[in-house]
């Protein structure tokens, strides 16, 4: 399978790339800063700016699947700032693809994000909202764009994100009434990824990751 990841250059982006090319998968590595990528077998650098549909026509090309795996520079800017990335990205990428393919898209944004802002305990969801309420704000507009698209979409909802090596034990939390906070690898949140690419019972699926 060819992948075009979205946001390839570090965080989850990053270990969704290393992910897909241990599993033998060819990727497209899609960032701002492709250009100062490692060449590595499989993987083909493509630098370009994800909120515009005239960078990411080009890269959809030739793909068979995507993975959107979006960050932004972590600090207090973000707590007050404005953020339509995920929204703005999103909505560029999601109507190329339901024009010209392919039609599998896994959209990684977090918990709280869209209706798992309910899972969340009373303390946590104050901390959320003081802290993080501009950015899933977007995450949740982000969601809302692919599940109103036609594509086979599945939305990843890690929980808190360490830089862990792989451990493969993880919990994949489909059930509403099973969302939890919870921590997870980077690296595992990749493997999910990467595994669920070929998985059609995930589908239109929103599962939470956690330990």
């Amino acid at each position: 399978m060819k992948i075009l990841v979205i946001g390839a250059s570090r965080g989850i982006g990053r270990a969704c790339v290393q992910a897909a090319l241990a599993a033998g998968h060819e990727v497209r590595a899609f960032s701002r800063s492709a250009g100062e990528m490692t060449p590595l077998p499989g993987l083909e650098p493509w630098p370009g700016d994800a909120t515009k549909a005239a960078d990411l026509a080009p890269a959809l090309e030739g793909v068979d699947a995507v993975v959107q795996a979006l960050g932004i520079k972590a600090d207090l800017s973000m707590m007050w700032r404005e953020i339509t990335l995920f929204s703005d990205s999103t909505a560029a990428l999601v109507p190329l693809m339901e024009a010209h393919g392919p039609d599998r898209l896994i959209c990684v944004t977090g918990i709280g994000s869209g209706d798992s802002f309910n899972a969340l305990s009373t303390v946590e969801k104050i901390g959320h909202s003081v802290v993080f309420s501009k950015v899933y704000g977007d995450k949740t507009r982000q969601e809302e764009i692919v599940k109103r698209s036609s594509l086979r979409w599945t939305l990843v909802r890690p929980t808190i994100l360490t830089s862990n090596a792989r451990s493969g034990r993880y919990k994949v939390l489909v059930d509403p009434a099973s969302w939890r906070m919870g921590v997870i690898s980077r690296a595992d949140v990749a493997d999910y990824v990467v595994r669920a690419l070929d998985d059609v019972s995930t589908v239109h699926t929103a599962p939470v990751l956690a330990r």
